[in-house]
């Protein structure tokens, strides 16, 4: 085997195939990407028995041929090279690199004891990228990374003849965002979950001018698939029960304070510095044209901060994990937030004022004294 392959392109198509890759494999070979150079492109492929990735690219082709070399070696080095053209050979058992001075030689793996990747599943619909990206960012933030409940940890997909919806939880706050997509056909009323950290990496990876094809098998512990312009991604879906989370989502509030995003982020970054214990609340104390900060922590000490806000319905007092608060804030991007409450004991809906794009922000309360 032997071709030339601009840098940039190497390393694009690279950096794609190899994001899905364990960090530590259960064999060497879920480690690796394989290289086939037909006649006038290369593709890159990965399989760690759970996912898979495709990506091709353009290249002369003087030799066609096929190699398997340690993924996110070949990765780092892509990235590293300079902007000129890469020529790859495979001389017996090793891959060289030459690219301008620079030369680097990968072991190579056996190509027949690769598993074979799997189909992509039955094409579904179309989803705008930049749409996709986004709420992937707004709703992955609320999955568990406790790998002891399989569900948590993953992002709810629902596809319906109008709108694909989002959706990830960890028992103390939930994400959601509703969006329009493009349904293949009629009779769309599918779901699955997806690892979060799958669909992340998926996200840091698109494009956002292009649009993504989403396919999915029909089969409950089948299998979702993702693709663009000479991309692929197969993944496995998640087993388990996701909660039945329609019922948290209120009707109603019986007290709801609009204030500035900008201005609560930063109240709660500085009152919750006293709270040296992970988890220790601060309370939000909710009047007609006031909110009231405060925590406590070790030593005595005290913090407290007043701001501006609107209230309608009932005056309350709410106490929540900081730390939630602030995530939340930064995935709605909103100038002006919502917060909708049902008392101080049930989730409370944190939404960006005025906003259609259907993201909603629940968060479970804590305790106070």
């Amino acid at each position: 085997m032997k071709i030339r392959v601009e840098q940039n392109e190497l390393k694009r198509a690279v950096g794609w195939a190899a994001r899905t890759l364990p960090s530590r494999p259960a064999s060497p070979l879920h480690a690796g990407i394989r290289i086939e150079a037909g006649s006038d492109q290369i593709d890159l492929t990965t399989f760690d028995a759970e996912t898979s990735t495709r990506a091709d690219v353009s290249a002369v082709i003087d030799e066609p041929g096929a190699a398997m070399v340690p993924g996110r070696l070949l990765a780092e080095i892509a990235k590293e090279l300079p902007s000129q053209p890469v020529e790859l050979t495979l001389d017996g058992s090793r891959l060289s690199l030459q690219c301008g001075r620079s030369n680097f030689g990968l072991p190579t793996y056996p190509l027949d004891q690769q598993a074979e990747l799997p189909q992509m599943p039955e094409h579904r619909g179309v989803v705008d990228a930049e749409t996709f990206v986004e709420a992937i960012s707004q709703v992955q933030i609320a999955a568990s990374r406790d790998d002891l409940l399989p569900p948590l940890t993953g992002v709810r997909i629902e596809l319906s003849d109008t709108h694909m919806t989002l959706v990830a939880t960890d028992r103390y706050r939930l994400a959601i965002r509703e969006f329009p997509w493009r349904p293949s056909g009629g009779g769309n009323e599918l779901n699955a979950l997806v690892k979060a950290r799958q669909l992340g990496d998926l996200a840091h990876s698109l494009d956002p001018t292009d649009s993504v094809k989403v396919a999915l098998s029909d089969e409950e512990d089948g299998q979702i698939g993702f693709s663009l312009a000479g991309r692929e991604l197969i993944t496995r879906v998640l087993h388990g029960e996701f909660p039945a989370y329609r019922a948290l989502l209120p009707d109603s509030a019986s007290s709801r304070v609009t204030v500035a995003s900008d201005d609560l982020m930063s109240a709660v970054k500085r009152v919750k510095i006293v709270t040296t214990e992970r988890n220790t609340p601060i309370t939000l104390t909710i009047s007609d044209d006031e909110l009231l900060l405060r925590a406590s922590g070790f030593d005595d000490a005290l913090a407290a901060e007043s701001m501006e806000c609107q209230l309608e319905g009932e005056p309350l007092k709410i106490a929540f994990n900081p730390e939630l608060i602030v995530e939340g804030l930064n995935a709605l991007k909103a100038d002006e937030v919502d917060i909708a409450c049902n008392g101080s004991s049930k989730a409370a809906v944190f939404q960006a004022t005025g906003d259609d794009s259907g993201y909603r922000y629940l968060l479970m309360p804590m305790r106070f004294s």
